[in-house]
């Protein structure tokens, strides 16, 4: 079975960052620990299976976009040619995930 490589742009990994310390702020340290790794499996997932979600090209060529939990919100692309899955931002909690990729098109 093909495995694709799960990269995080730093855009994701400082929304993670920025999500775990409201949880740990909010509801202690174990539990973002634990939520912030759940999330960060779901998307280590892709690895087996790339073409999840729902694809929007409206915004980037191979965009797709997942939901994760009922409250967030994962944007992601694959590309088939280099077999890698780019994280390109986490949104959590109804954030307009539209709005921000849009105004942030050049993290790759």
């Amino acid at each position: 079975m093909k495995r694709y490589a799960v990269v995080f742009t730093p855009r994701a990994e400082h929304q993670l960052a920025e999500l775990y310390a409201y949880i740990a702020d909010q509801g202690g340290e174990p539990r973002a620990a634990s939520y912030i790794g759940k999330i960060i499996a779901a998307c280590d997932a892709l690895a087996t299976f790339p073409a999840r979600g729902t694809q929007r090209d409206d915004f980037r060529p191979d965009l797709r976009i997942m939901g994760y939990a009922k409250s967030v919100t994962i944007a992601f692309s694959v590309d088939a040619t280099t077999e890698a899955v780019a994280v390109h931002g986490v949104f959590y909690g109804g954030q307009d995930f539209e709005t921000l990729l849009r105004d942030a098109q050049a993290d790759g």
